[in-house]
């Protein structure tokens, strides 16, 4: 049997980082991690290629060679989904789909000839056996939550290793939270199921051995969900692994706000290598808080448990969004001075949107406010409910916020705000590559020279090239994304091209 796994294109989003990848000269922020998991299920003397349309353009000769095509994808790749189907279909190849777009609206894709739903160590077994038999159906789906103990490390031959931002693990899969507007409950569940600390060690080792140095970001749902664990035995295991290794990997993942209440455990993760850490931080406000069921950002000071973290090392992202039935009309503005005031550079700020099969989705359908499917792409400006704000001004108000917390001034104060704050730990230096090299001759190119913002950015440039050689290559990294936020923020609410 012949596979090809195709992972088709992102849209230009704040998470496709596509305008700061070309400092580095990358093609693509992170692989396609379910597909190449995917692929090491299936049977070992099966052909398989992957086609990652985020590097490489997708051509009929690699349809044509395929007996079978599969697809996975989130929902804001759907329109590049719907060309990849309809190709297949032309050339008369048969599809294969899964992942979160397709478990969340399979009646939408009647054009696959198999949808294989859920999560693959269930779903994906019994088609295989079909295909065997020559009887696949077309729908195999699943509410039950697999034991990931026992599955496959990526494939990581698949794909062009050098051409990504960053590599991509899972550790755990389920959020112990359950916000009224995510998906991840409706996906993987409340309680979080856990790998092996071999089992992790060994995927650790797999991408060591397939000469990956630099980011890896562990894409768990929250990464945090079993502190127990993660105490005992997972963190421990990594520091023993990274120590032999002299520091190979920096790593990145997502967590809740309440890390920042377990000092034990936020150093056990900086002492990990664990440098930036994404927290849904929402809204600071209260009443909007407690509308979206978000308990553990309630009741707390937000921009306190930020700069603790910080302080310990970590950089913090953070997700915001306005739109909340509760908001008020102070919001933007309450949200700028909040980020601003965080020092949370990276700030991801997006409009509600009820994605299939959540809470939110179910109440707004039942009140008669729902209007059609969310896209997954918080930045075109597009709501797929009636608010309860003027939509005009709910989308004036965002705007705002972007056009405020991404303009040179105001980046490069939260820059500098972050950086008082921010205690990197120090680590012997490792080997520096040449994608830095190049990112830093050309972030004095387009920021120091022709940028808009040179004064801010060279204030910061020579001031922590000369006191913290640690906290300015953060600076050198987080001002290159800063380029590409702008750009982001600039064409947002555009149609696409």
């Amino acid at each position: 049997m012949k596979v090809l796994l195709v992972y088709p294109q992102y849209p230009d989003t704040f998470w496709s980082f596509k305008h700061a990848l070309k400092f580095v000269s990358k093609k693509a922020a992170f692989p396609p991690l379910g597909l190449l998991t995917v692929a090491a299920m299936l049977p070992q003397d099966w052909d398989k290629k992957l086609v990652d349309m985020n590097i490489d353009p997708l051509t009929d000769k690699d349809i044509r060679w395929a007996d079978y095509v599969f697809i996975s994808a989130m929902v804001v790749q759907k329109a590049s989904v719907k060309e990849v189907v309809a190709r297949c279909k032309k050339l008369g190849i048969k599809t294969v789909a899964g992942g979160p777009l397709f478990t969340a609206r399979p009646d939408e894709f009647d054009d696959v000839d198999h949808l294989v739903l859920g999560e693959a160590e269930i779903t994906l077994a019994p088609f295989l056996a079909d295909i065997e038999k020559g009887c696949a159906r077309h729908l195999y789906s699943t509410s039950e939550r697999p034991d990931i103990s026992a599955t496959p490390a990526p494939l990581w031959s698949l794909i062009k290793i050098k051409q990504y931002g960053s590599m991509s693990l899972q550790y755990s899969r389920g959020c112990p939270f359950d916000c009224e507007f995510c998906d991840i409950v409706a996906l993987n569940g409340r309680n979080p199921r856990t790998k092996t600390k071999e089992q992790f060690i060994s995927e650790l080792d797999a991408l060591y051995t397939n000469g990956w140095l630099g980011s890896v970001f562990i894409v768990d749902d929250n990464f945090i969900g079993n502190k127990k664990k993660l105490k005992a035995e997972i963190l421990p295991a990594i520091i023993e692994w990274k120590n032999g290794k002299k520091y190979p990997f920096a790593f990145a993942t997502e967590a809740s706000i309440n890390l920042a209440d377990d000092e034990e455990l936020t150093k056990l993760m900086v002492d990990a290598g664990f440098e930036v850490v994404f927290i849904g931080i929402e809204t600071p406000n209260e009443d909007s808080l407690a509308e979206c069921t978000k308990a553990q950002n309630q009741h707390r000071d937000l921009v306190t448990s930020v700069k603790k973290l910080q302080k310990a090392g970590l950089e913090v992202q953070g997700g915001f969004i306005v739109g909340f039935d509760s908001d008020p009309e102070s919001i933007f503005q309450a949200q700028i001075d909040f980020i601003q005031r965080s020092g949370i550079v990276t700030a991801m700020v997006g409009l509600l949107n009820a994605p299939t099969g959540t809470r939110l989705y179910k109440r707004l359908k039942e009140e008669g406010r729902l209007l059609t499917s969310s896209t997954g792409n918080n930045t075109d400006f597009s709501l797929n409910f009636i608010p309860k704000m003027d939509p005009q001004r709910l989308v004036n108000g965002y705007k705002q916020i972007l056009d405020t917390i991404y303009s040179p001034k105001e980046y490069y104060q939260r820059l500098k705000t972050f950086l008082q704050v921010y205690k990197p730990v120090r680590t012997k230096p490792g080997k520096i590559h040449g994608h830095q090299v190049k990112a830093f001759f050309r972030s004095i190119w387009f920021l120091g020279i022709t940028g808009k913002g040179r004064k801010h950015y060279w204030k910061l440039f020579v001031s922590y090239l000369m006191t913290s050689p640690p906290k300015f290559a953060r600076f050198i990294l987080l001002s290159v994304y800063g380029y590409h936020f702008r750009k982001i923020a600039s064409m947002a609410g555009q149609p696409a091209a």
